[in-house]
């Protein structure tokens, strides 16, 4: 191990290089990297410590960094930040330590770098699936805008895909098979990872109604746009996505913290609860590391518990 003679504020563009080249993460994650390294940066010179040295970085310096995070207000809140996004601060500290030590520069190991104790509470919020169903029959079909966006429904439910993964589609992706079998695909998801994704037949036969209706255009992607300007792509992006799912949710009267990700995690949540195994999930989702997937366990747990109380809790048994 060497001593660096840099700063740890000046490595942190080296920091981002390397995710981008050597881990193969996206231009999204490296921005979210950058910003939350910012805060870091911003603290040691505040700290009057804009020299620190990677091996000058002790647990007494990090201890004051978390009461620090501990007492920061956000700005859009005006509260305390949450300990899970205290969290995404230390975990791109550690990431940075995991980064000098692979690069051979002596630093305190990451694993020094505790994070904060997160309630209990599990926030993933899903659909159930009378829900699901209103929100796929909210839009109208007999126009064409109406088709795309159950087709768009129908894909996200469908598949489990990312709102990105979705955008990104292309049309000669979808093949719909004449014998009636579900369709297979490789994407491209999040940190370039591929893996397989799935179309029921109830989405195919929806996004054969829509591809049916785009037999005049030349358009590359999947999904596109019938309002704006004509020049240039007319691909959906993400936020479009995002707003016409949360347009159907009201109309449909489904929780309005419904977004794309919501039929993510209802799709995560309803394949668990159907006999799914967990590392199976794992490869539907896309996921790099199991522990993002086992959420889904905590939910699916919570559950049976609560079936478990309502219906054989020996409440009807004489004492």
């Amino acid at each position: 191990m060497k001593k660096s003679s840099k700063p740890i504020a000046n490595h942190i563009l080296d920091f981002l290089e390397y995710i981008d080249v050597e881990k193969n993460l996206g231009n999204k994650t490296q921005l979210t990297y950058h910003r939350l390294l910012k805060k870091f940066s911003d603290w040691l010179t505040f700290k009057k410590m804009a020299s620190l040295l990677p091996h000058q970085l002790t647990g007494e310096i990090i201890w004051e960094y978390r009461v620090f995070l501990s007492k920061n207000i956000n700005k859009n809140s005006n509260q305390s930040l949450k300990k899970s996004s205290q969290n995404y601060y230390l975990i791109a500290l550690r990431n940075l330590l995991d980064y000098f030590a692979d690069r051979d520069i002596l630093c305190l190991p990451s694993e020094k770098i505790k994070l904060s104790k997160k309630g209990k509470d599990i926030k993933v919020k899903f659909l159930n699936l009378d829900q699901v169903e209103k929100l796929l029959l909210a839009p109208n079909t007999s126009s064409q805008t109406g088709l795309r966006d159950r087709a768009i429904l129908e894909t996200l439910f469908s598949t489990g895909m990312r709102v990105a993964e979705i955008a990104s589609l292309n049309k000669d992706q979808i093949k719909i098979p004449l014998s009636g079998e579900e369709l297979e695909i490789s994407i491209s998801g999040k940190g370039g990872k591929i893996r397989p994704v799935y179309f029921s037949n109830r989405c195919l036969k929806w996004l054969k109604k829509y591809l049916d209706s785009r037999q005049n255009d030349n358009e590359k992607a999947l999904f596109i746009r019938y309002k704006g300007q004509k020049a240039g792509s007319l691909r959906l992006t993400t936020r479009s996505i995002e707003s016409l799912v949360k347009k159907h949710s009201i109309r449909a009267g489904v929780p309005i913290y419904t977004v794309p990700h919501t039929l993510r995690h209802t799709f995560a949540t309803d394949m668990l609860t159907k006999g799914v195994d967990i590392r199976t999930l794992q490869e539907f989702l896309g996921h790099s590391d199991i522990s993002t997937t086992q959420i889904y366990t905590h939910v699916v747990s919570k559950q049976l518990k609560d079936v478990h109380q309502k219906f054989h809790s020996g409440s009807n048994l004489k004492e």
